[in-house]
């Protein structure tokens, strides 16, 4: 049985795409989720995906950085499976599957530069911040939000876009504090 596993990064971002890959490669059933991909720990769908597997079937995703993107998760994730008698293909890098040795050996190449390129991209962020910082451009984090403050404010007759205004925030941001 091929089972896929979908998955983007932010709630703003869409599923869709991955899984009609997935199941136009014939995936019977699509474990799917929205959550951040640094780490394997903490997402649940992919658990529920690894634990559903049985001996003979394979995990399918349509893009390696989708399953991990640390070598070390993605050899615990492989491992997993392995050790389940499960393999694991991936659509957009064809020459992945790990039912064959050369699919083996490229998922451990493609694995090394995929946290290669996220070491990278962090280290790229780290710099940006410290001259942003160094020219006095970086505001860090938005403040966060009193709920009780904007209620307050809202309350007493005030409008959201002077809250906004007032609070140093955005309208949407006065409007999901209210509840609305």
């Amino acid at each position: 049985m091929l089972v896929g596993y979908a998955r983007v990064s932010s709630v703003g971002q869409s599923l869709e795409v991955q899984e009609d890959l997935l199941r136009q490669a014939g995936c019977e059933k699509v474990f799917a989720e929205k959550k951040s991909g640094r780490t394997a720990a903490e997402r649940t769908a992919l658990q529920e995906a690894v634990d559903y597997v049985r001996e003979g079937d394979t995990l399918v995703v349509t893009r390696l950085d989708r399953l991990a993107r640390s070598i070390m998760d993605l050899r615990q994730i492989v491992d997993r499976l392995a050790d389940k008698g499960v393999t694991f293909r991936c659509l957009q890098q064809g020459a992945i599957d790990t039912s064959r040795s050369d699919g083996k050996l490229l998922l451990n190449i493609l694995a090394s530069f995929a946290e290669f390129e996220a070491d990278i991209r962090s280290e790229r962020q780290r710099d940006g911040i410290e001259k942003a910082k160094a020219k006095g451009v970086y505001k860090g984090r938005p403040k966060s939000i009193d709920p009780g403050e904007v209620r307050r404010l809202h309350e007493s007759g005030v409008g959201a876009t002077e809250i906004a205004t007032r609070l140093g925030i955005g309208r949407a941001s006065v409007y999901r504090a209210l509840g609305r």
